[in-house]
């Protein structure tokens, strides 16, 4: 099959851009429809009016679809080909996020909790408004297949988990409240990251996580060897109660945060910094040295900060144990920083949700998203250094 050339040309382009004052809109349009017409080329090994011996079958005309985006309401002409083989993930793909995001700012209009900009915006994004009917609806079908990703089998063992929460405001029997939006990261044996769950809870606690972890456990959680979070009292005790086998690594990042509390304002910009160095050291022995090297040059100046360093900063050092190519994924929760920021960009649009189903659903529609991106990229980390790493530590301990 030749290379299909392109519907989109420069020119077109070009015009789009000079004179449409909705050319994202127009250039969204245009890039899907290319899209479309591709895949239909690759489904019957031809392009339009192409004569290949590899052909499968022939195109049998278009039929209209609308497609709901951030940038407004797209219609596109779906190819259609004799057989009925033809089909795209592009509408379910694409749309799972952007249903929950625009059925959340629907809810709040029909249950009077939004302003007449929200029932603009809905309009806006849709090109018609909702009613409670079409929300319903809508909702029925997204929380059915969000529910088998929240529940689905882990069927591989996750070496590497990584645990974190944000906080959005709900509205709660009629009262504004904060629920904490808890996710789970895990990294396969592939070097592949996924995201392992998304729930919500009324507060970040120990018990809140701990019935989060024996989720994950009952679904096939298994094989975790190095557990990352932040230094939530709750949230640790949870993972050694449920995740007993697994190291655990406190973050860096917040660590060197909650150093700030033991530094007076004005000071020196140097202190702090020697210390982030600490973390970017080649093996434990010898960020131990530079640490003890630190504290001779700063405990006189800053003792309080120095004591509380020397009593906390080993839950921090935990990652030099692993392979020195994985330091910089595993000394944070950092893995979590493109979850966190999508999360927030779209939260910050609704502001306060108008009931806790409406959150969980927008979070788990977008994890389900990113997600789905992860898996189809290049594995994220090299497992064979784990593998060899883990290798030389046996032939040490049996020498």
């Amino acid at each position: 099959m030749t290379k299909r050339k392109s519907i989109i040309t420069r020119e077109e382009l070009k015009r789009v851009v000079m004179e449409d004052e909705d050319f994202l809109k127009t250039l969204m349009q245009m890039a899907l429809q290319e899209v479309l017409e591709a895949e239909m080329d690759e489904t019957i090994g031809a392009g339009k009016g192409e004569r290949t011996e590899s052909r499968r079958g022939y195109r049998s005309g278009h039929y209209s679809r609308s497609l709901i985006t951030r940038v407004g309401k797209l219609e596109l002409k779906v190819p259609q080909d004799r057989q009925g083989r033809f089909s795209t993930e592009i509408f379910d793909r694409y749309e799972r996020s952007e249903k929950a995001f625009v059925t959340v700012l629907a809810e709040m209009y029909i249950q009077g909790v939004s302003t007449r900009k929200v029932k603009a915006v809905t309009e806006e994004l849709c090109g018609h408004a909702f009613s409670a009917s079409t929300v319903s609806a809508l909702n029925a079908r997204l929380d059915e297949e969000l529910a088998r990703f929240a529940k689905r089998k882990l069927e591989v063992e996750y070496p590497y988990l990584i645990l974190d929460a944000r906080y959005e405001r709900v509205r709660i029997d009629g009262v504004i409240q904060s629920q904490a939006v808890l996710v789970a990261i895990g990294i396969n044996w592939e070097g592949r990251r996924e995201v392992l769950g998304v729930e919500l809870a009324g507060r970040e606690s120990q018990s809140s996580w701990k019935e989060f972890l024996e989720g994950l456990r009952q679904r096939g959680l298994r094989g975790v060897e190095l557990t990352i979070t932040d230094d939530h009292r709750g949230l640790k005790k949870a993972v050694r109660e449920v995740l007993p086998e697994s190291a655990w690594q406190r973050c860096y990042v917040h660590f060197l945060r909650n150093a700030m509390d033991y530094l007076p304002r004005k000071a020196d910009d140097d202190c702090l910094m020697e210390l982030r160095w600490l973390y970017d050291r080649r093996g434990l022995e010898e960020a131990r040295r530079d640490l003890a090297a630190w504290l001779a040059k700063w405990s006189e100046r800053y003792p309080k900060l120095c004591n509380w360093v020397e009593e906390n900063i080993e839950e921090t050092f935990t990652y030099y144990r692993w392979p020195l190519a994985h330091h910089k994924h595993l000394k944070s929760t950092n893995m979590l920083e493109r979850i966190n920021e999508e999360l927030k960009r779209r939260s910050h649009v609704v502001r306060i949700f108008p009931h806790p189903e409406s959150c969980l659903r927008l979070m788990r529609a977008l994890a389900v998203e990113i997600h789905e991106g992860w898996i189809e990229q290049h594995r994220y980390l090299n497992m064979e250094l784990l593998r060899e790493h883990k290798k030389i530590k046996l032939v040490n301990r049996a020498a």
